[in-house]
């Protein structure tokens, strides 16, 4: 029967506090010279953490313990066995099934009493607490450390980490290169073919906000301090490449934007064999009876849409009444005194904390009014904070859309589209529409920045529909007699 001294050490542990295999195993020799307990055979586990059981040297030890060849087990510490409650008590029964003597150098341990047993599940519960606080601790020093704009996991492609801070590399001309391709409608398997970026990495990357100079800790992004490879507005463009379901650099400018109003599917773009072009729902015949629709109509319902965007200012009025409602009622009367009451309840905190120093009121008292005070006042700042939120949202959504309209009211979208070739037809749909979807009675037009307008059918050549329209009226602007198609 064999005495076995078991020692492990992290990496963690031998540099803050200078524990060594070596230290532990000259300990545990000692201490069966001294005991009598015979030759001692050790088995180490270096480098090793004790949140688990899953360390070789352990599995050995348990294996000769199966095996019947252990006595006598010593280690220097309980925690060098595990610092994990539920697997000391589980040793301490494997132990003592096996009829092994476990002995603990440093806490003196004897388990054939019902005292030592019940020090050891104490010892264990301190190994347990001591491994969660070093987690919590870990946790805690990376989050501050993604508030403070550090990055705390590996350097993404185009940037190395030298002396944790993130650097550009020779990489980084390629990263700005595919976010360049796919603003312009690439693939992430064209992607790959022209840049030798596999579509897993480019795709990754498109998705990365660390290339914008941000850094992320738990799915949250935080102003970093590296250098951004691409500008916010580069960031914008390449995302709306990658919408699911889109189709880019295809048969037609619209491809990708056109979508069924039934099913919401993507509509592809066909031909009839004499020359004519039609979006149709990728989906019909499959469960949806959408018609499909003259590629030249929807064409038309996009441009009018961009036109009467600008040019309408009784529709314009109607789209900021219906941002108004879209973005929520404004501050509840009375939020206005709401910056003064708080400053009112934290004086009022203030002087309750005079009063309890001062000895005036109670411990008990004292706990109770700080704690309803605090309650008022976290609630007040979380609906100061709401409202301001709020009106931000408003007031950028409001933005946009004046935004929009002013850069349409200077332009005649009609001309710029008759004279730009292809790409540049890309390039107009891509930053100006959102979505178009076509209904067997109707259209719906999204302009950027703007909510939904709808076309009739017959505004834009297109046979079929009715006088009555589920989603609103029909646009207001004359157009001229487009020959039904």
């Amino acid at each position: 029967m064999l005495t076995v001294a078991y020692c492990r050490v992290s990496t963690e542990e031998q540099a803050a506090e200078g524990y060594s295999i070596e230290g532990q195993a000259d300990k545990l020799r000692a201490y069966a010279d001294l005991h009598d307990l015979g030759p001692v055979t050790l088995v180490e586990d270096p480098g090793a953490s004790g949140k688990d059981l899953e360390r070789p040297g352990l599995q050995q030890v348990l294996a000769m313990i199966e095996q019947g060849h252990v006595e006598h087990l010593l280690v220097w510490r309980l925690d060098r066995l595990s610092r994990n409650l539920g697997d000391l008590i589980l040793l301490a029964d494997t132990f003592g099934k096996a009829g092994v003597a476990l002995h603990s150098f440093t806490e003196r341990l004897d388990l054939s009493s019902a005292t030592g047993r019940m020090f050891y599940n104490v010892l264990g519960s301190f190994a347990q607490f001591y491994r969660e606080q070093l987690a919590e601790n870990v946790v805690m020093g990376m989050a501050k450390a993604a508030q403070e704009g550090k990055w705390i996991n590996r350097p993404k492609t185009g940037y190395d980490l030298i002396n944790g801070d993130l650097i550009p590399n020779d990489d980084s001309e390629t990263v700005r290169r595919i976010f360049r391709l796919r603003a312009e409608g690439c693939s992430f398997s064209e992607i790959e073919r022209r840049t030798g970026v596999k579509y897993s990495t480019a795709k990754g990357i498109i998705e990365s906000r660390i290339y914008l100079g941000e850094v992320v800790f738990r799915g949250e992004w935080f102003p970093g301090q590296h250098e951004a490879l691409i500008t916010e507005e580069e960031w914008e463009r390449a995302q709306r490449g990658w919408v699911k379901g889109r189709r880019r650099q295809s048969r037609h400018p619209l491809s990708g934007v056109v979508r069924c109003g039934l099913c919401g599917r993507v509509a592809g773009v066909d031909g009839n064999g004499r020359g004519q072009r039609f979006f149709r729902c990728v989906h019909r015949g499959q469960g949806c009876d959408q018609p499909r629709r003259s590629v030249a109509g929807i064409e038309r319902a996009a441009l009018l849409g961009l036109r009467i965007l600008g040019h309408d200012e009784a529709l314009q009025e109607a789209i900021r009444g219906e941002l108004r409602r879209a973005t929520g009622p404004g501050p509840r009367r009375g939020t206005a005194r709401s910056p003064a009451l708080a400053d009112q309840l934290r004086e009022r905190r203030r002087k309750l904390l005079d009063l309890h120093y001062a000895g005036r009121i109670s411990a008990e008292l004292f706990a109770e009014q700080e704690s309803d005070l605090t309650m008022q006042l976290r609630s007040l700042e979380a609906e100061l904070a709401e409202t301001s939120r709020r009106l931000q949202e408003r007031n950028e959504i409001a933005q946009a859309f004046e935004d929009v309209a002013r850069h349409l009211a200077d332009l005649d979208i009609e001309e710029i589209w008759e004279e730009a070739d292809e790409k540049q037809r890309w390039i107009i749909a891509s930053d100006l529409l959102d979505e178009i979807r076509f209904y067997p009675d109707h259209l719906e037009v999204k302009v950027s920045g703007a909510p939904r307008m709808n076309v009739s059918l017959r505004e834009v050549g297109l046979t079929g529909g009715s006088s009555f329209y589920s989603v609103g009226d029909p646009t207001r602007t004359p157009t001229p007699p487009w020959p039904d198609r």
